[in-house]
């Protein structure tokens, strides 16, 4: 088998890089270890820039996004029972964000692929790339119980942050940066309706709450729990009773309860791997990095990777210059750092550390007063929240 592009991992990043590359006249083959309902169903991140939707749209996958997704023109901050709303579209120009589930993402880009796009093969394990540093890379996969070999031109690795694609760069040519946080997010899922119309993100004595949402009809809430805590060791009013402290303010604002479908645990790490290119090799999503929750920017960065991989290649398809294929890696990163650091700094300011201090606790208080009350420090987050550019 051969194609152009070869693709490891049909999550959001691998589908929509195939659809752009696609209707830019480039063939490609993406191979996904897991069956279909697996990848349809898998739940992941919720939010999606401004950048994120203008994308899906321009590759026509945004009617049903259009049509279902639920956009956002702000969030909610609280702290010390205070609310204070940060309004998007008035500090950015417009922007805004979307939610919208990765699980629907994944729906719309599997439809598209399947009716128009180049073969997509579930059930089909990357072992191994090969000759990443050569003219002529390959990957060696199990498809239908046989082993078989997809030649390529490039080979781009979307397979997430186990995957084998990160594994054919020599470690001695590689940096890489992370931090492990102390705490985790209980998170789950329940048939009520949403208590608040946009995303709360409350900081309290007790630890961080999110109140999100799925659709007009289900929620999706968090609470911040211990590293390494077990789901199923909260019971459900239990959960309800700490999310209704946390989120507690003083109007009559109440939250609504109904019942949990779903309960896990999201372990906190900020990740990256240094490069993100080797060879004909490239990299992108969480195959190369990893953001906690918080700023809502896994997904987004992921499609800013393959954004730039697919405007790189029509590029060298079009002039016959590699010039942007080489500043793939430094182009990437750039984004990738700034979106790291929104994502730390929205983490400090709403999580208490364990055996956090008086004087941190203050300080956070002090930082979302800042936030409040500052024109300035509001329009950076806003400008952060709805998204760096794909540049």
């Amino acid at each position: 088998m051969r194609t152009t592009v070869g693709i490891i991992g049909a999550g959001p990043a691998g589908l929509l890089l195939a659809r752009l590359l696609h209707r830019a006249g480039i063939d490609s083959v993406v191979l996904e270890g897991r069956d279909r309902a697996y990848v349809e169903h898998r739940q992941r991140a919720g939010i999606l820039e401004q950048g994120t939707v203008d994308v899906l749209r321009a590759a026509g996958a945004g009617e049903r996004m259009d049509r279902e997704g639920l956009r956002h023109d702000g969030i909610e901050l609280r702290y010390d029972r205070k609310r204070h709303r940060v309004d998007f579209p008035a500090l950015t120009g417009g922007r805004s964000v979307t939610v919208y589930a990765q699980t629907e993402v994944c729906k719309d880009l599997i439809a598209l692929q399947l009716k128009e796009g180049g073969p997509l093969l579930f059930e089909a394990e990357a072992l191994a790339v090969e000759g990443a540093d050569t003219d002529a890379p390959s990957i060696r996969f199990r498809h239908e119980g046989r082993e078989d070999v997809l030649e390529c031109e490039y080979v781009v690795g979307c397979d997430g942050f186990w995957g084998v694609a990160r594994k054919a760069i020599p470690t001695e040519l590689t940096r890489v940066f992370e931090r492990t946080y102390p705490y985790a997010w209980l998170g789950i899922l329940a048939d009520v309706p949403p208590s608040h119309d946009e995303l709360v993100y409350a900081r309290h004595d007790r630890g961080f709450a999110l109140l999100s949402m799925r659709s007009p009809s289900v929620s999706r809430l968090y609470l911040q729990v211990p590293e390494g805590t077990d789901a199923d060791s909260w019971g459900d009013e239990e959960i309800w009773d700490e999310l209704e402290r946390r989120f507690e303010t003083d109007d009559d604002w109440t939250l609504d309860r109904g019942p949990i479908t779903q309960k896990s645990v999201t372990p906190m790490r900020s990740y990256v791997h240094e490069p993100m290119r080797h060879g004909r090799l490239f990299l992108a999503g969480d195959a190369v990095h990893i953001v906690p929750p918080t700023g809502a920017k896994g997904l987004n960065l992921a499609v800013g990777d393959v954004v730039t991989f697919a405007r790189a290649l029509s590029y060298q398809k079009d002039t016959g210059s590699a010039e942007l294929l080489d500043r793939y890696s430094e182009t990437c990163l750039r984004r990738i750092w700034q979106a790291e650091r929104f994502s730390y700094d929205m983490t400090s300011l709403l999580h208490r550390a364990p055996g956090a201090t008086p004087f941190e606790d203050r300080m956070q208080l002090a930082r979302l007063e800042r936030i409040a009350g500052s024109r300035a420090a509001e329009t950076d987050l806003a400008e952060a929240y709805t998204g760096f550019p794909f540049d």
